[in-house]
């Protein structure tokens, strides 16, 4: 009868030995030939590292331009908060400088210098870019008493917008590049829903607070009647749903507090009287797409 161990026991010990020398040079070998093509294939990928990001930024100079911008966007705003360098009005106002040039450049982006034309179509087509909403929004508060509230959609936006195109920038530099840098850069796009609702809040509650402002001259008397321009502009927003979404969910909640029993009768009549007055002043809503 046929035993395993009687044929290996026939076998040669020198015979054994060199066959298992051949084997392991054999997968030896094909793991050098297996590491060899994936460095050939790597060599033909995109180049990575320092002269990459030069190539990538004479390719793409208008949006290394706004990362950029964005970038100080939000330093300045931090310096507002954090007056440890510099001077916070400065900062508040260079915000709103830096938050204008994103806007223009976005502007142009959008609609290139042949389509210009002195036309009410144009002026229609133009007031229809988030873009042009925020170039106004940095023209109205230009002289404006300094105040956080104005800064935190610009500085919402930008944070956004420059951590999307920072992870753009660090693929360029390679994949393992600054691993922390694109966790923050992770959490930040995780939450980018809630920060552009929170924008939006800022948005609206700004309304009630220029209203304020004006009347104790922190600005001048024509900038809440500016300002509500700009608020119908993000409320009919064909790119931006989140500002009508926040009205909607603010007009939810008052109307749910001011249907309560405990809530009192002075207060109910002035809850829906504003509700009335808000949903009067929005835009007609055969002008916003949905």
């Amino acid at each position: 009868m046929f035993s395993l161990d009687t044929w290996i026991s026939n076998i040669p010990v020198r015979q054994m030995m060199f066959n298992i020398f051949v084997y392991f040079n054999y997968l030896n070998s094909n793991k050098k030939m297996a590491d060899q093509a994936d460095h050939q294939a790597g060599d033909t990928g995109p180049p990575k590292g320092i002269p990459a990001l030069k190539a990538h930024v004479a390719a793409n100079k208008v949006d290394v331009a706004l990362w950029a911008i964005r970038v100080l966007t939000v330093l300045f705003t931090i310096g507002y908060v954090l007056p440890i360098f510099n001077n916070p009005v400065s900062a508040f106002y260079k915000a709103l400088l830096a938050n204008a040039a994103t806007s223009a450049l976005r502007l142009h982006q959008r609609i290139p210098a042949r389509e210009i034309s002195v036309s009410r179509e144009f002026l229609a087509r133009f007031f229809l870019e988030d873009s042009a909403h925020y170039l106004f929004y940095s023209l109205i508060f230009m002289n404006v008493a300094p105040n956080l509230l104005v800064l935190t959609p610009i500085f919402l936006f930008a944070l956004l917008h420059a951590a999307s195109y920072s992870l753009t920038i660090l693929d360029t530099l390679g994949q393992n590049s600054m691993w922390v840098a694109r966790l923050l850069i992770s959490l930040v796009e995780f939450q980018s829903r809630n920060i552009l609702r929170a924008a939006a809040l800022a948005e609206i509650v700004l309304f009630p607070l220029v209203v304020f402002m004006a009347f104790f001259g922190y600005c001048g008397l024509l900038t809440p009647f500016v300002y509500y321009y700009f608020v119908t502009w993000r409320y009919a927003s064909r790119r931006n749903p989140y500002t009508r979404n926040t009205f909607r969910e603010l007009r939810v909640v008052a109307e749910g507090l001011s249907s309560r029993p405990a809530t009192p009768a002075i207060l109910r009549s002035g809850i829906q009287s504003c509700v009335q007055l808000v949903c009067r002043m929005a835009p007609p809503m055969e002008h916003v797409q949905q």
